[in-house]
């Protein structure tokens, strides 16, 4: 079996300031003796690097090198694996978005979900509750 895992946890786990620190530690830390296999997006590593360096966002943002230092080490975890586009995406997007009309905010949700379906990933852990809407994702909050 697989997961992925949504930004807003990463973030939490580097945010030292949130309340929700401790857990997100916690979890990541869970994942390391997961014996399912954490496939995880560009996007969201993408997302990561973005909002954790970001002054406006965090009153203590990472330095772009402690950023990339921790997606390089969640990278050289042995059962993590990066998803992609691949052939077909668009198809997948598209089929994704005819049941949840994607506009604003809710684009890069659907960009993640098109994305873990296209690859047979079913489970999300995520704080967003956007991601309720796609009804073929098994969503589990870790905070809850």
């Amino acid at each position: 079996m697989s997961y992925s895992v949504d930004v807003n946890v990463l973030l939490y786990a580097s945010d030292t300031s949130s309340p929700r620190h401790p857990k997100a530690i916690r979890f990541l830390e869970q994942r390391v003796s997961d014996p399912d296999l954490w496939c995880i997006a560009w996007a969201t590593l993408m997302a990561f690097l973005r909002i954790s360096t970001h002054p406006r966002v965090f009153a203590h943002p990472l330095s772009p090198g402690e950023a990339l230092g921790g997606v390089a080490s969640l990278l050289s975890l042995p059962r993590v694996r990066v998803l992609s586009e691949g052939d077909g995406f668009l198809e997948s997007y598209r089929d994704v978005t005819a049941h949840v009309p994607a506009r604003g905010n809710l684009v890069p949700d659907a960009h993640l979900a098109s994305l873990l379906r296209q690859h047979g990933v079913r489970k999300l852990y995520t704080a967003d509750r956007d991601f309720r809407k796609f009804d073929f994702l098994e969503i589990e909050d870790p905070f809850a």
